[in-house]
């Protein structure tokens, strides 16, 4: 089939590479004219495992291009897809200037039938919206159609490729049988291509995403709960998971979640809410929960050394908490195989660390470069883990990389000032931990 696809942010360019990897015809077009040159020329702007050799590849066999150009996009496609952000208001609510304005353009440059796909991810009704602005620029038929996605970042290639299930929004046969058709070579059983109406689907994404918001909340809530009666967490979790009706997944305690969908989707779903008259006080209490989690580990940080006063190196400096106190960062993106800092835990955490004046040496194996342009040199950087360590007076682990699983503990031992360990992601054994002479605080865990 021949595609475009309008927006080559992390959506757009997933489902465009694999769409073309699939055998299509694809364009991906963008408004950033740097970011068509660095794609054309094989550079690719985000961190995707397996995602710049399905780049290579298909733009090697001709099945995927890139371009600026609105209307050659348009007119060379049958389907088009609309990937491009939807960045919360100061309120809260899904941005859809983006999402209307390509509407507009493709109304603009359409000459034949086309099928405009909403991937991005949009508030109920919004397929409407995205109807009567096409309308209003062309008289050629068309087809709107949901077509929420459901990737997770670090396994977003899998995840398209072998998808759980793909939603279509439509009333139109024609659409159906042809979004059929485009997604029958991923899905060879029918029934896990859902279609429904548009709104159903557009609250599909919605409701999915908050509801890993909550279950990834409610662990949380549990952890804090447990430290503070003597239980512990694990050992509950595993309690909890073996039960089918509630699984293991997303059932892990830590530092909170971040990233560019769960925070900005509970919002987007409450605003959605209040606009109708309601009061969705769950997922109020979900985001609540969270933004209190991304706190947890930097308190139990200030709280050790607050009863440690004084000991440690260079002393106590200017009275602050953690003045004097270096502090090593394992993990800095909001999650593993990503370089994603959107609303990643560890911004909250390194800032309220420096507040309390700590000096912090952080390493993330791919989030680098992002994390400079949030902390620039307020904090130091370090080639790898282990180097972070290196006089500090304590390790805080953010994000649960694989290379930060299995650690030379008994090095780390010799190269820190203090053998303390803050756990955010409980990747640790306690007692092998205390048996080598560390101190262990974990997430939920005694």
């Amino acid at each position: 089939m021949k595609i475009s696809i309008i927006g080559t942010g992390y959506v757009g360019l997933v489902t465009g590479t694999c769409l073309a990897e699939s055998g299509n015809d694809v364009i991906c077009m963008d408004i950033n004219p740097e970011k068509i040159e660095k794609l054309s020329a094989g550079i690719i702007p985000i961190h995707e495992p397996g995602l710049e050799e399905l780049i290579k590849r298909t733009v090697a066999y001709k099945r995927l291009t890139f371009t600026t150009d609105m209307a050659q996009a348009v007119k060379r496609s049958n389907i088009i897809f609309i990937a491009v952000g939807t960045p919360p208001g100061e309120n809260g609510a899904a941005d859809l200037n983006y999402v209307l304005k390509a509407a507009g353009e493709i109304g603009t440059y359409m000459n034949g039938y086309k099928i405009i796909v909403n991937k991005s991810t949009v508030p109920v009704g919004t397929g409407d919206k995205v109807k009567a602005v096409i309308a209003g620029k062309t008289k050629h038929k068309y087809d709107v159609v949901s077509n929420p996605e459901f990737l997770k970042e670090g396994a977003a290639i899998e995840d398209f490729m072998k998808p759980d299930r793909i939603v279509i929004g439509a009333e139109s046969p024609r659409a159906i049988k042809i979004m059929r058709e485009l997604y029958s070579s991923l899905i060879r059983k029918g029934d896990r291509i859902l279609v429904m109406d548009m709104k159903s689907a557009e609250m599909t994404k919605y409701a999915s995403n908050a509801m890993l918001a909550t279950k990834i909340s409610f662990i949380n809530e549990m952890a804090n709960v447990c430290s503070s009666l003597g239980a512990d967490i694990d050992s509950v979790r595993r309690g909890m998971g073996y039960d089918k009706r509630i699984g293991f997944e997303f059932l892990f305690p830590g530092v909170g979640y971040g990233g560019s969908c769960f925070p900005k989707d509970v919002q987007a779903l409450v605003q959605t809410a209040k606009e109708q008259g309601m009061d969705t006080k769950m997922l109020k209490a979900v985001e609540a929960v969270n933004e209190r989690q991304k706190a947890v580990l930097s308190d139990m940080i200030i709280a050790h050394f607050k009863q440690h006063k004084g000991e440690g190196s260079n002393g106590n400096g200017n009275g602050k908490a953690l003045a004097g106190k270096t502090i090593a960062v394992w993990g800095l993106s909001f999650k593993p195989r990503t370089d994603d800092m959107r609303q990643a835990p560890s911004i909250v955490i390194i800032n309220s660390l420096l507040r309390a004046g700590a000096v912090v040496r952080a390493h993330d194996p791919v989030a680098m470069d992002e994390a400079r342009k949030i902390f620039k040199n307020r904090i130091m950087f370090a080639a790898d883990g282990y180097e972070t360590l290196r006089g500090a007076d304590g390790l805080a682990v953010i994000t649960e990389w694989s290379e930060f699983r299995s650690p030379d503990f008994r090095n780390m031992k010799k190269i820190m000032n203090g053998a303390v360990i803050f756990d955010g992601r409980n990747l640790y054994r306690r007692g092998e931990l205390e048996k080598m002479g560390f101190v262990y605080y974990g997430i939920g865990r005694n």
